[in-house]
């Protein structure tokens, strides 16, 4: 077993949330997809690139945050880790839900005409929890709401959950399944892992919609734990690595049958349990391709990997609210189906690398705020008054 750091995961994790605002942008344009706001230039192709990559998008994000928990978990003490979790992840969270996600609600609920327009006096209402017309943006229910930062209480509670049953997991019987699933070699690697998610599809997935509210996402929360689950188990076997990269070429092929399949019968209007036995096959063939690739070819110490590692989490909080601000301001611009999505993206990317390469790593009070760690000071370094301004 490798104890060294894992640049393929480090850079698998900054690529899947780059790949989350190229995805979020392209929300505002995709026709028929509810989102905050739609674009006038709405098209309908989008729908099946979006499709290929929503259906294993937000597993990927999960899988790598569990092969991270299992790297952490290494000779640390698990209620202290849960406690450093909760400080990364629940206090970004309030944050983002009072500071970053409320022009987003604001957006949404102006542009659906619920709402006079007023920053400021919406400030004061979202503030006090509303009350809200009904509908009068994502989450408008509870009175305020996390939009896209759901991650991140889901994040925690799985993380929170795997710590509470360490005493099953590192039990005779938890170590016999986990080397059981680590021990899965050839086929039975890119096969075996899907049936459990077929399985949610089948029985969960017609009852429990996606909600992302925490409270009644059962379908959404068996996928992702699983996964989780999986990245925590996989985390630092070299042995089940090695034979990722391995099989990426047949776990490839074995993604686009399912999709080619999925897409050729949803034209045809086949059955929806078949379509969702397919959704679930393509999701794990392509993740076992994804870890594959990403093992052969990015386990390598980039010279992008460190800015990228400290930049991942203020991107992540700030990207769509850049997209919403940005749509809104380039809107009476008219400027067509494809120059504005290319500029909205530049000033989504733009955005996100000012405010956080620009103010949030350099304040030092800012970055917990923003999910970041504190930076300690070089040996001999007395606390200076600048040091609490541009640190």
């Amino acid at each position: 077993m490798s104890t060294d750091r894992r640049h393929d995961i480090d850079a698998l994790r900054a690529l899947a949330f780059l790949l989350l605002i190229l995805y979020h942008v392209a929300m505002y344009y995709v026709a028929d997809w509810p989102w905050h706001l739609k674009s006038p230039h709405a098209a309908h192709w989008l729908q099946w690139p979006m499709q290929a990559v929503n259906i294993w998008r937000m597993d990927l994000v999960f899988l790598v945050s569990g092969v991270a928990l299992g790297f952490l978990l290494r000779g640390q003490e698990p209620l202290r880790l849960v406690g450093q979790r909760a400080l990364r992840l629940l206090l970004p969270l309030a944050i983002g839900m009072t500071v970053v996600v409320p022009y987003q609600a604001y957006a949404e609920a102006v542009a659906k005409g619920l709402v006079a327009p007023g920053f400021g006096a919406f400030m004061a209402r979202y503030l006090a929890m509303g009350p809200w017309p009904k509908g009068a943006f994502a989450g408008s229910d509870f009175g305020m709401t996390w939009n896209h930062l759901w991650y991140l209480p889901y994040l925690f509670a799985y993380t929170a959950l795997v710590v509470l049953l360490l005493p099953v997991l590192r039990s005779a019987a938890g170590q016999r399944l986990r080397a059981a699933f680590t021990g899965l070699r050839r086929w039975r690697l890119l096969v075996l892992p899907a049936l459990p998610l077929v399985l949610f599809t089948l029985v969960l997935g017609p009852r429990f919609p996606a909600t992302h509210d925490l409270i009644h996402d059962w379908y959404l929360h068996a996928l992702y734990f699983t996964v989780f689950l999986y990245g925590y188990w996989m985390g630092i076997d070299a042995g089940l690595w090695r034979e990722l990269a391995r099989v990426r070429g047949w776990a490839l092929a074995l993604a686009a049958a399912p999709l080619i399949a999925y897409f050729a019968l949803k034209l045809a209007g086949a059955d929806i349990r078949l379509l969702r036995v397919l959704r679930a096959l393509y999701l794990w063939s392509a993740l076992a391709a994804i870890l594959g690739f990403a093992h052969r070819y990015l386990d390598r110490p980039w010279p992008w990997l460190g800015w990228a590692n400290e930049s991942v989490y203020p991107w992540y909080m700030l990207h769509q609210t850049l997209i919403v601000a940005g749509a809104v301001a380039l809107a009476s611009w008219r400027l067509g189906p494809v120059l504005e999505p290319v500029l909205l993206v530049a000033l989504t990317v733009l955005g996100c690398w000012a405010l956080s390469d620009g103010l949030i790593r350099r304040i030092g009070w800012l970055r917990p705020l923003f999910g970041l760690k504190q930076r300690a000071p070089a040996a001999g370094d007395r606390p200076r008054f600048r040091d609490f301004v541009a640190r």
